[in-house]
């Protein structure tokens, strides 16, 4: 008996490798499971977060001696088995084996499916998904788009390792509000593993990115969706602020070359991107720095202004 007065154990139930664990903390991950049960014997499955609670788990071991000598040592233990602070309380299951029965978003990949509940396309950012994703890896591609489901992305990591550790600590949670637009209440984060390996980015756009590749180009036609005017709470047009800029250079004399820009952008932060194109018959670039406040102040200070004297401004 536990201190709390509750049975930590079950004895009147047929020893199985299996072992049923209850009172876990929300959301506890496979890898806190493995933890606590490792020291008996080998895991070769496991099922989590079962119950309505989510506080539930089941984990099987490689033999039914291993499954007796944890339930033993801890009947027989002052201190109960814990995990994050918390009692496990652990009975004999009545199954023999675990049956996940998993379906293709649950096994586990480098892929991540994301849906992105109670938000329109435009409300979440490609930049704002970058920024909370990475905070768990390296994110090497995004792509976003529109399906029944709602607004969906799929986030590449390098490994599966790394795509659970966001999985588990994203999953059922909401975007930072200081994040999202004013008129955004909450959004919630449904996530799945993705099938696919490789995402396939042909652009960099506002729907699309691969941050593996800097010298991929950028799709013209993502410009107006990049710009695209807002309106603000006074009615009136306001531009969506980005870490991409578009520059368009009037008065060429001559040629204006990456280089050329990226010395003069460099100059405000690290320039992370630049690709140079011909629109309507003016030439362009899109500038991309790693965050807004950079590329605000760039823009501050060189609009208007000549890349020389006497011509190419900006």
């Amino acid at each position: 008996m536990s201190t709390s007065g509750t049975p930590q154990f079950r004895y009147t139930q047929t020893p199985s490798k299996v072992l049923h664990l209850r009172n876990l903390p929300w959301e506890c991950a496979e890898e806190e499971l493995i933890e606590l049960c490792k020291p008996f014997g080998k895991i070769v499955n496991t099922k989590c977060n079962v119950g309505a609670n989510r506080n539930q788990a089941f984990v099987e071991f490689a033999d039914l001696n291993q499954a007796i000598n944890m339930v033993s040592y801890y009947a027989s233990s002052s201190e109960p088995a814990q995990v994050r602070g918390k009692t496990v309380y652990i009975q004999y299951s009545n199954r023999h084996e675990i049956v996940n029965n998993k379906s293709p978003g649950d096994v586990p990949g480098n892929v991540l499916l994301v849906t992105i509940e109670g938000v329109e396309a435009g409300d979440v950012s490609i930049d704002v998904i970058h920024l909370v994703f990475s905070a768990f890896g390296f994110v090497h591609k995004i792509a976003t788009f529109e399906k029944a489901a709602g607004f969906q992305a799929l986030i590449q990591f390098n490994d599966a390792e790394t795509a659970s550790s966001a999985r588990n600590a994203l999953d059922g949670r909401s975007i930072p509000r200081y994040l999202l637009p004013e008129h955004v209440g909450s959004c919630h984060l449904r996530i799945s593993y993705s099938a696919h390996t490789d995402l396939n980015i042909k652009f960099q756009s506002h729907r699309s990115r691969d941050y593996t590749n800097p010298y991929l180009p950028v799709n013209p036609t993502a410009i107006e969706g990049i710009m695209q005017p807002a309106v603000g709470p006074d009615g009136k047009k306001k531009e969506l602020e980005s870490n991409v800029l578009l520059a368009s250079i009037e008065n060429m004399q001559y040629a204006v070359t990456v280089d050329v820009l990226h010395t003069v952008f460099s100059a405000f932060g690290t320039v992370q991107k630049i690709a140079i194109f011909e629109k309507n018959g003016q030439t362009q670039a899109l500038v991309q720095y790693p965050d807004v406040n950079t590329a605000a102040v760039a823009r501050e200070a060189l609009e208007g202004h000549c890349i020389y004297d006497g011509g190419y401004c900006f």
